[in-house]
C-alpha cells in the first residue's frame, strides 16, 4: 500500500522515498511508470520538454539514455544542466527534479546498450535522431543497411549514444490532497552531500 501523505512529509532523504513512490507507480500505471518529462534549453535560452525514460537511480543520480547528437543531446552538452518531472496520474504524485548533468562511464553505456533488443541496437545507428527525414522509406533503408551491417556477431554502441546522469541539488515531491491543498515536501542538497527538507505551500 502507498504510504500515507503524513509519513512522506516528515522524510529526511529523499532517495529511498523516490525509490518507494515509483515501485507503487510500477504496480498502478499503465504504461512506462519510469516515463518521466525531462527539460532542457537551447543556447538561446529557450526551454525544450520531452518525455524520456528513467533507466536507473541510486544516491549518485537518474540515468538515462540517447543519442548526443540529438536536439536534447546538444543541449545538455550546451550547459550540463537539466530538470525532470514524473507524474504518475494513478497515484495522484508528482516528483520534479534539477541538478548538474555528467556522462556516465563507457562501461555502464555498454552495459546498459546491452541489454536493448537488437532492433533497437540497429535503430541508434540509422537513427538520425532529431534530425529532418526527408521520407519514412530513407529510415527504413538504413535500418536495412546496418541490419546487413552487423547481421553475424554483436552489435556495437555507436559512440555518439550513451548515458547522461542527472546529479540533483532539489527535488520535490507532491501528492494530491482535497480541495487543492496538497502536501509538498521539497529537499536541498548542502554543500556537504546531506539534504535540507521543508514543506511548501501548496
Amino acid at each position: 500500500m502507498p504510504e500515507t501523505n503524513d509519513d512522506f512529509t516528515m522524510r529526511k532523504e529523499p532517495f529511498r522515498l523516490f525509490g518507494e513512490w515509483l515501485e507503487d507507480a510500477t504496480k498502478s500505471e499503465i504504461n512506462d511508470p519510469n516515463g518521466v518529462a525531462l527539460a532542457t534549453v537551447d543556447p538561446d535560452g529557450m526551454p525544450d520538454v520531452r518525455m524520456v525514460l528513467l533507466k536507473g537511480f541510486d544516491e549518485q543520480g537518474f540515468v538515462f539514455y540517447t543519442n548526443f547528437e540529438s536536439a536534447k543531446g546538444r543541449e545538455i552538452l550546451g550547459s550540463m544542466k537539466a530538470a525532470m518531472c514524473f507524474h504518475w496520474k494513478s497515484l495522484r504524485r508528482q516528483v520534479r527534479i534539477r541538478g548538474n548533468v555528467e556522462i556516465v562511464s563507457d562501461a555502464e553505456a555498454d552495459a546498459y546498450f546491452a541489454t536493448r533488443p537488437p532492433g533497437s541496437r540497429i535503430g541508434a545507428w540509422a537513427s538520425k535522431q532529431s534530425r529532418p527525414l526527408e521520407s519514412r522509406f530513407a529510415l527504413e533503408k538504413s535500418v536495412a543497411e546496418y541490419t546487413a551491417r552487423y547481421a553475424i556477431g554483436d552489435i556495437p554502441r555507436p559512440e555518439y549514444w550513451s548515458g547522461f546522469r542527472i546529479v540533483p541539488t532539489s527535488m520535490e515531491f507532491w501528492h494530491d490532497r482535497p480541495f487543492r491543498l496538497h502536501d509538498r515536501l521539497a529537499f536541498s542538497r548542502r554543500p556537504d552531500g546531506g539534504w535540507d527538507t521543508e514543506r511548501l505551500y501548496p
